[in-house]
């Protein structure tokens, strides 16, 4: 009675379901001379509707016909049943002690089947008029780690919930077992609620047991309707409906249809719930990743438009409208490329901060850039430039050229502090040594820095002249100002909050 499922060198191919039936029987069995004493002369195959599935074999010149299914629905075809190798007539009360029988066994995580069988009068194909045989349970354990990936999901904020066809006591049962507890509805349930009950209710359910496709759409269409983003994990033909609903579809790899991955935004290679999870922090972190790049290279852009502007405003002079630029084209563009760019670049290369699957998911309408990340870049930038053109300022009398390339150092030097300031404004720590690119990264603009400083033939082409220890002495205090500050308003965010 099983189906795409196949039994080779006692390795199981095709359903979970299937191929451990295929084991019982193999153990029990010769299945290989069972078969060719019972050749299969056609199916009735299963759906997630009918919740049960019957084959017709050649028995000694007849035609029986033997069905599996949810204990419930084969129930409801059953006449009789068989006791002590005999049929007997099912009763209203022989039916209440096999239910209990299956609730029993349900309760025990166990998926529990019915079956039955029937020999078919000339011509007949209909399933009723069953004789019961009995129940059959197996177990199907959630891998040790899927537990584990929930707690992380609950920790980001993420609800898990649980769309089966299985029992409702199966279900539950499996769902304590992952750490979710929760209010729990059936197919029969949901036929009952309207569209609008439902979306009240939604919140409040995380298992949904012995369900329809139609069942699945509906829980989907509810879920986005209270404003959440839904992804939806499915393999089968049916689950392609709810899948392409979804925000997200998530297709199983290895036993999911072409159908359901079709209907999918992505395929998981490997059928492991931990990928998922896996994804979500690795997407959280190329969303962090990005923000830092666009944090550091706007605040110190901002920084570098700010100081010309304000030289061009403050260090005029009133009477002949000339005025001193601390900062000369080619200086910009050695800043942008290489300074700016090399940096920045790193920041791409950042790993997950501490705590990134501890936060809550963001709002489908929040902005990359919202009010926290302008307020980081205008106090950056306002620090930076407060910080250049003072020293600026301060060495103009000892001519053009110094004072100009203390400026141009000063301001690259707060430049490679800020790659950190960017870290710290999305979460990650002062951890020196996790990005080992960004410190080659940050080491290489210093060393082309001093190059461009020191090297003769550079020095022309830029503009600079050599500066001695004393205004080095000056130029990383002030640079490294730009972290206390960030550092002081974070800690202080932290206490308002």
């Amino acid at each position: 009675m099983c189906n795409n499922s196949t039994l080779s060198n006692g390795g199981v191919i095709g359903d979970t379901t299937e191929g451990a039936l295929l084991v019982a029987a193999g153990k029990a069995f010769d299945t290989g001379k069972l078969n060719a004493a019972r050749p299969r002369l056609s199916e009735l195959p299963f759906s997630s509707a009918r919740k049960m599935m019957s084959t017709v074999h050649k028995v000694s010149g007849k035609r029986i016909m033997y069905a599996k299914g949810a204990p419930e629905i084969l129930l409801g075809k059953c006449t009789e049943y068989m006791k002590d190798g005999k049929e007997q007539k099912l009763t209203p009360a022989a039916r209440q002690s096999i239910l209990q029988q299956n609730e029993s066994l349900a309760t025990g995580a166990l998926r529990v089947l019915g079956i039955a069988y029937k020999e078919l009068g000339a011509g007949e194909t209909e399933e009723n008029g069953l004789i019961f045989l009995g129940l059959e349970g197996m177990i199907d354990p959630p891998r040790e780690e899927v537990k584990a990936d929930f707690e992380k999901c609950k920790g980001a904020g993420i609800k898990v919930i649980v769309i089966t066809g299985d029992n409702q006591k199966t279900a539950q049962a499996i769902a304590r077992q992952l750490g979710l507890e929760g209010g729990v509805l059936t197919g029969e349930d949901l036929e009952k609620m309207g569209d609008e009950e439902l979306v009240q209710h939604v919140d409040k359910v995380l298992v949904y047991a012995r369900v329809s496709p139609e069942d699945k759409l509906r829980v989907v269409g509810a879920l986005k309707a209270k404003g959440h983003v839904v992804a939806m994990m499915g393999d089968g033909v049916n689950d392609a409906p709810a899948l392409k609903k979804a925000d997200i579809g998530v297709a199983m790899g290895i036993k999911g249809t072409d159908v359901a991955k079709e209907a999918s935004d992505m395929v998981l290679r490997d059928d492991n719930f931990g990928s998922v999870v896996s994804a979500i922090e690795g997407g959280r972190m190329i969303y962090d990743n990005i923000r830092k790049f666009i944090l550091y290279l706007l605040s110190s852009n901002m920084a570098e438009v700010m100081v010309i502007f304000l030289a061009m405003a403050l260090l005029a002079d009133p009477a002949t409208g000339s005025f001193v630029l601390p900062l000369v084209a080619v200086q910009i563009l050695w800043m942008n490329l290489i300074t700016d760019g090399l940096p920045a670049l790193a920041l791409g290369f950042d790993k997950p901060a501490k705590g990134i699957m501890e936060r809550p998911p963001r709002s489908q309408k929040e902005s990359l850039l919202g009010r926290e990340a302008f307020g980081f870049i205008g106090l950056v930038s306002i620090v930076m430039t407060a910080g250049t053109l003072g020293l600026f300022w301060a060495y103009l009398p000892y001519g053009e050229n110094v004072a100009r390339t203390v400026a141009f150092t000063t301001l690259v030097v707060f430049e490679l502090f800020n790659v950190f300031n960017a870290r710290l404004a999305q979460g990650q720590s002062f951890e020196w040594l996790s990005n080992k690119r960004l410190l080659a990264a940050l080491g290489s603009s210093a060393l082309l820095q001093l190059a461009v400083i020191y090297f003769q033939p550079l020095q022309a082409a830029f503009g600079t002249t050599p500066l001695g220890i004393w205004e080095w002495a000056l130029i990383i205090p002030v640079s490294a100002s730009v972290l206390v500050v960030v550092w002081l308003r974070k800690k202080l965010g932290k206490k308002r909050h």
